[in-house]
């Protein structure tokens, strides 16, 4: 085969491979972002914290929040609420960051796969 034909095809099968690997690394980050309380399921996002901070800042201890099922769940401790969920965040962002680093670093298909 043709030398330049060889690593056309190499870089093509690594080129599917971070992309593959990148797909499900940020499906995995989604999935880490999933709050439940209270039987309720939150997808944790900036969104969801600037709302709850807002409510903070006017005072709101109980609040209703819709969950992502479209259900209504009494928040009866916000300050709590939103420590948790700022947990998840940082925490899987983090996390996320560590992991997409990784796969940045690695040059072959083979070191994409074992990482």
């Amino acid at each position: 085969m043709d030398e330049r034909l060889k690593k056309a095809l190499e870089f093509s099968n690594y080129m599917v491979t971070l992309n593959n690997q990148k797909r499900m690394l940020t499906e995995k980050y989604y999935q880490s972002l999933i709050h439940y309380y209270k039987g309720g399921q939150f997808s944790v996002n900036q969104g969801l914290i600037s709302f709850c901070q807002t409510l903070s800042n006017n005072d709101q201890d109980e609040v209703v929040l819709i969950d992502d099922n479209n259900t209504p769940i009494l928040i009866d401790n916000l300050e709590n609420f939103m420590t948790d969920i700022l947990d998840v965040y940082f925490t899987s962002s983090n996390e996320y960051l560590n992991e997409f680093n990784k796969l940045k670093t690695s040059r072959t298909v083979e070191k994409l796969i074992n990482e």
